[in-house]
């Protein structure tokens, strides 16, 4: 007997099938080869049953077969009609002219795990495959990806999933007048070698805040400008002392090497970097500077670009309006790592962590970034 059914009915059956023109697999279809193939029905019984080649029967097998742990802890390999209808979502989703991954459903799979679950962009998600020598059926390009998102390719993916697009601004060329003359030194006195990137050493320092009148703490971060290398403190107010107080525990904590990483920093004329002297000054050798302090023109945040960059990767975990007194200082370094970790379009998908160990191979600083 064949689920029942009398062998008769199960002729008549098959022969009217037999009759009927071209069709598709449906999900009910799936659901009788389940029960067939879990009863021990032969995959010919199967397709003279449904009224399909023997080849489709197979090629649908492969497509919903999966590993299952049985109750002895053995695995054998099982055909799933929900796995298998899931897969044809896919590939009807991704019918049209061009779309490739319908047809690589682990390289779709991996690319929103990777773009939904990391938070990684989709262009970091390719170099990201590409580093580690993943390899799939398919390639794809970035423009690609966006367009298979735009049109609603993926299963989970949309674009609600991406960062926010940002506008590109323009370049400003504004001469202003310095404020903090008096206070500091311009960011006109600094060095035309920082400007170009090619020396390691030259970073930039912002403040990252949360809720007003909320939240009392914010997050120090540095972000070195050649590699992107950045360094996050969380700090228990916004107060000046307590950014002097960030450096100095950094200073103590690196040593005479400070001096090496910290050539310069860059700040914006936020009170909380108003104590020029005290961030310049070293702890360990005093009356002696361990780095220069240059000051932004106010309101040109376009003069501190890399921190402008990072902070909106932080914003992506720690969203404005947060109260970052909750972030915890677990928290604070897996963001941290992430962003150090997180693969870079202008380095050819390699990370800020990689930039910063062929810069420095002789100091031994995997605990500082």
């Amino acid at each position: 007997m064949l689920l029942n059914i009398p062998q008769m009915t199960f002729f008549l059956i098959r022969n009217e099938m037999s009759m009927r023109h071209f069709r598709v697999l449906t999900r009910i279809d799936r659901i009788k080869i389940e029960t067939m193939l879990n009863t021990g029905h032969s995959v010919r019984e199967i397709a003279d049953f449904l009224g399909f080649h023997r080849s489709s029967i197979y090629r649908e097998i492969k497509r919903g077969k999966y590993e299952h742990l049985c109750s002895d802890y053995q695995t054998e390999i099982r055909y799933s009609s929900d796995l298998a209808q899931k897969d044809r979502e896919y590939k009807k989703a991704a019918t049209g002219r061009n779309v490739k991954i319908g047809y690589d459903r682990e390289l779709a799979d991996f690319l929103e795990h990777l773009i939904i679950e990391e938070d990684l962009s989709p262009e970091a998600a390719l170099f990201y495959i590409k580093k580690n020598q993943i390899r799939f059926d398919t390639t794809i390009s970035v423009r690609t990806v966006y367009r298979y998102i735009d049109h609603g390719v993926f299963l989970r993916l949309t674009n609600k999933n991406l960062p926010v697009k940002g506008r590109k601004g323009q370049k400003y060329h504004v001469k202003r007048v310095q404020k903090r003359a008096s206070a500091g030194k311009s960011i006109e006195r600094r060095p035309q070698e920082v400007l170009s990137r090619n020396n390691f050493g030259h970073w930039e320092m912002d403040t990252v805040k949360g809720k007003q009148k909320v939240t009392k703490g914010c997050l120090l971060v540095l972000t070195e400008r050649k590699t992107r290398s950045e360094l996050i403190f969380k700090l228990k107010d916004q107060k000046s002392g307590s950014v002097v107080r960030a450096i100095d525990q950094l200073e103590q904590k690196l040593g005479d090497r400070f001096t090496k990483i910290f050539q310069t920093i860059t700040v914006d004329n936020g009170v909380e970097f108003s104590d020029y002297k005290g961030l310049e000054s070293s702890v360990l050798h005093p009356g002696k500077k361990r780095t220069e302090l240059y000051y932004c023109h106010a309101y040109c945040s376009w003069e501190r670009p890399s921190n402008e960059n990072q902070n909106k990767l932080i914003r992506r975990k720690i969203p404005k309006g947060f109260d970052i007194d909750r972030v915890t200082d677990k928290q604070v370094v897996e963001i941290n790592q992430w962003i150090n970790l997180y693969p870079r379009g202008i380095f050819d998908g390699f990370n800020a962590s990689d930039m910063w160990d062929k810069e420095i191979p002789n100091l031994k600083l995997e605990k500082i970034i």
